[in-house]
């Protein structure tokens, strides 16, 4: 039932598409083409107002054109006027009609035109290899963030207050292997990472080194979404302190389950705990990420609560002398926080596609949950940021 919930949507909302873009596009064109007409007709009227205004000039001119008569005699003054004015009429007339014409044939190959052009869009989009409804919704309403939530489509506006990056989709570069990266005139500018948790198990930090990984966020613990205890991540110690040994930058993250800020201050405070000892050069992460199936502690309550508990959290990493980070997904940074009042801390950003799909200013980009790295013997999730820390 959902999935044909889902296809209706997708028919419903692609046809109200096509009718709107191609409405706009042809009203915009007849408009365009009817007030240069206007300005035609205006400019032809004006002339033959100021051929009226001297009887002689419009016999003169239409006889010598025409080549059919002489000099007017006298007394029919009047009546060669009337007559001249009667053929400058028909000229009006006979020129206007092939203009109408051809604006006609204008206006039915540009509609022509632009429902094409409309239609291979959207097939380029829906049918390509990457393709679908949410990316082709995307491609025609930049000014919102769409996604799938529920079951529904979400047109969540992008926020002006919001700080923006200055990144290049044409940049954006998938190699061989499957790798993302960041290419600014011919030089790679991005950097890989991976993050990591007990999932991964033992895992061989110089193997992962060599394969060019330069660094690595390690979970530090959670807290958890139904009892509410901090634990630590049972091989936490053990990455860090093979990561750092293989020479492999560390940064680590923490997964939240707060409700007050005093719940935030506490995490923040095992978190430093945990950190004495370790050389920690990449930021320190708060992941916000709701339960699937609405089961978190955290998932009830409030934006704004969600929002005093994140920055409670970054500000007491901060005071520490490190480098505090919001780990989310589209969900979290339209839905769950209010980004207004995070502009000054890093954001690492998941969305697994070949492309990154966010305005909004991001140090770090999760593009796929399903990498695959030497050293580690099973999925890991891959990373590119946009900055060497």
């Amino acid at each position: 039932m959902q999935t044909k919930r889902i296809r209706t949507l997708h028919m419903i909302i692609i046809v109200l598409l096509i009718i709107t873009v191609i409405s706009l596009t042809l009203a915009g064109a007849m408009g365009a083409l009817y007030m240069r007409e206007v300005r035609e007709v205006g400019r032809l009227q004006g002339e033959r107002q100021q051929m009226l205004a001297d009887q002689a000039l419009p016999v003169l001119s239409v006889d010598v054109e025409d080549g059919t008569a002489g000099d007017p005699e006298p007394g029919m003054e009047d009546a060669d006027a009337e007559s001249a004015n009667g053929v400058a009429a028909a000229g009006e007339d006979v020129q206007l009609d092939p203009s109408d014409a051809s604006i006609a044939e204008l206006m039915q190959s540009k509609e022509a035109e632009v429902e094409q052009s409309i239609k291979d869009r959207m097939k380029e989009l829906v049918t390509g290899e990457d393709g679908s409804p949410l990316k082709m919704l995307r491609s025609f309403f930049p000014e919102n963030l769409i996604y799938s939530f529920e079951n529904e489509y979400v047109f969540a506006p992008v926020l002006d207050e919001v700080t923006k990056h200055s990144l290049l989709d044409e940049n954006f570069e998938k190699t061989e292997e499957g790798l993302m990266q960041y290419v600014e005139n011919g030089t790679v500018t991005s950097h890989k990472g991976i993050d990591v948790s007990k999932y991964q198990g033992n895992i061989d930090w110089a193997a992962v080194r060599e394969e060019g990984i330069e660094y690595a966020f390690i979970r530090l613990g959670l807290r958890g979404y139904e009892s509410g205890k901090i634990v630590l991540d049972d091989f936490y110690d053990a990455n860090m302190k093979g990561a750092s040994e293989a020479g492999v930058s560390t940064g680590i993250y923490f997964f939240t389950q707060a409700v007050t800020v005093e719940e935030a201050q506490e995490e923040a405070a095992f978190v430093i705990e945990h950190l004495a000892g370790y050389d920690v050069s990449c930021p320190v992460v708060f992941d916000v990420e709701r339960i699937s199936g609405g089961k978190g502690r955290a998932d009830q309550i409030t934006r704004e609560e969600r929002t005093a508990v994140t920055i409670a959290f970054c500000e007491a990493v901060k005071a520490a002398g490190y480098t505090p980070m919001i780990y989310g997904n589209v969900v979290c940074f339209t839905q769950l926080l209010d980004m207004t009042q995070l502009n000054d801390y890093e954001k690492w950003y998941a969305f697994y596609d070949d492309y990154m799909y966010m305005p909004y200013d991001v140090s770090c980009w999760q593009y796929t949950e399903k990498g695959r790295v030497n050293g580690i013997s099973n999925n890991v999730d891959l990373n590119i940021s946009f900055k060497p820390w």
